[in-house]
């Protein structure tokens, strides 16, 4: 029944639903084919500390949320969506070669850096589109399956980034040319692809910060987006889970599978729970989603087997299934239509604040005390989320007795 039930929401799933989630598919092979590589390359070719990479991926994830803001706000001004996706995709295709060409850290922060900005660029006029495609019983499902198939092009980008290792002797410039094509491909899609839905009333240009509109998102969007950021407190770069991976003995060219292993799980969880947020209480879901969390962090810090290690990274690729889309589609529900881009910003500027602390954290505990010091402050994060969310619960109890 289920089956039935889940065959008849694809079938019915917008076009551009689709589309949006091949290009994301696409653009992610390219990105993870590099990224999965590298906190290695930087370690073992470049030379630089573990903090260096904290501070590196900070900067780099934190700059792509941080630029949302400012894409979405412009979005929702123009009234226009695609353009602005497109550019993003564009940009982040167009940085990859130089990855390739990196001789200094320098080069790799400035690649990091503009490939991000990329991001950030299309992230939330992206979410903001599948939010005007997909009719609103469907917007769990949607989300769902734009990150399942997000997820399968990281899940396939480290893969195939493991067997050119193999085959070329652990050349990872090579492996960073490959990572073009997929890129280019995906600018290729957007374009020609994605038809923007039309607006049914003449857009008139507004200011979307402004104070009026600003108050127009109202209580319930803002506890979204602070939960939002402790959940990114608790879940810093996922380069920590590669160095982690590579303690354990791991040989280089199979670092990236660790990736695979996680983007497996993520990848059939995400569309499953994304259909189950439109039907169930989005609180618990959220919650489950700090149990597993803390699970992970639990296990990554007990030892550096990969047999462990394996664990964990299953663990967190859980959690990333539970609490992706749900969170997306709960930006969704609470916030007016033409203010969605902004809403999707101003979610990402706080989390890409969020992230930049996280990760510098999880670098210096990981230079000065450990790995292991680096997972328990994550877990100590997940704790400070789930008392949050229980000192809402209680408040709207009172209020609701009242």
């Amino acid at each position: 029944m289920t089956h039935k039930i889940n065959k008849e929401v694809l079938t019915g799933m917008p076009r551009g639903v689709w589309v949006l989630g091949f290009v994301s598919l696409l653009m992610d092979i390219s990105s993870e084919m590099i990224h999965s590589l590298l906190p290695l390359f930087m370690v073992t070719v470049l030379g630089v500390s573990g903090l260096t990479v904290g501070v590196i991926e900070g900067i780099g994830e934190s700059t792509a949320l941080l630029v949302k803001v400012f894409s979405g706000v412009l979005s929702d001004y123009l009234g226009k969506r695609k353009m602005l996706t497109l550019f993003g995709y564009a940009l982040g295709a167009l940085t990859k070669p130089m990855f390739a060409l990196a001789s200094g850290i320098g080069t790799v922060l400035t690649a990091r850096f503009l490939d991000r900005i990329g991001k950030g660029i299309r992230g939330a006029p992206r979410d903001a589109l599948i939010a005007d495609i997909a009719p609103a019983g469907m917007r769990g499902a949607a989300f769902g399956l734009r990150q399942s198939l997000d997820t399968v092009g990281a899940l396939l980008g480290p893969l195939l980034a493991a067997g050119l290792m193999l085959l070329w002797a652990n050349d990872f410039r090579a492996v960073f040319w490959v990572a073009v094509i997929p890129g280019l491909m995906a600018v290729a899609l957007l374009l020609f692809g994605l038809r923007e839905p039309e607006k049914k009333e003449t857009h008139k240009p507004s200011n979307p910060i402004s104070r009026v509109n600003l108050q127009r998102l109202g209580v319930a969007y803002w506890w979204v987006v602070g939960i939002g950021a402790v959940f990114t407190l608790a879940r810093f770069s996922e380069a920590f889970l590669v160095l982690r991976a590579a303690q354990g003995g791991i040989p280089v060219a199979f670092v990236p599978l660790v990736m695979v292993a996680m983007n497996v799980i993520y990848a059939a969880t995400a569309y499953p729970f994304g259909r189950l947020s439109d039907r169930m209480d989005h609180n618990k879901l959220l919650a489950l989603g700090l149990v597993v969390l803390v699970a992970a962090d639990l296990v990554l810090a007990s030892d550096n087997r990969w047999t462990t290690v394996l664990q964990g990274v299953a663990l967190w690729g859980l959690h990333m299934g539970i609490t992706q889309g749900l969170l997306a589609r709960m930006v969704a529900d609470v916030t007016p239509a033409d203010l969605r881009g902004t809403a999707y910003g101003l979610f990402n500027l706080l989390s890409g604040l969020a992230m930049l602390f996280a990760s510098v954290l999880a670098g210096l505990l990981w230079d000065r005390l450990g790995a292991s010091y680096t997972f328990y402050a994550g877990a100590v994060f997940c704790l400070i989320a789930a008392i949050a969310m229980a000192w809402r619960q209680v408040m709207a109890g009172r209020i609701s007795g009242t």
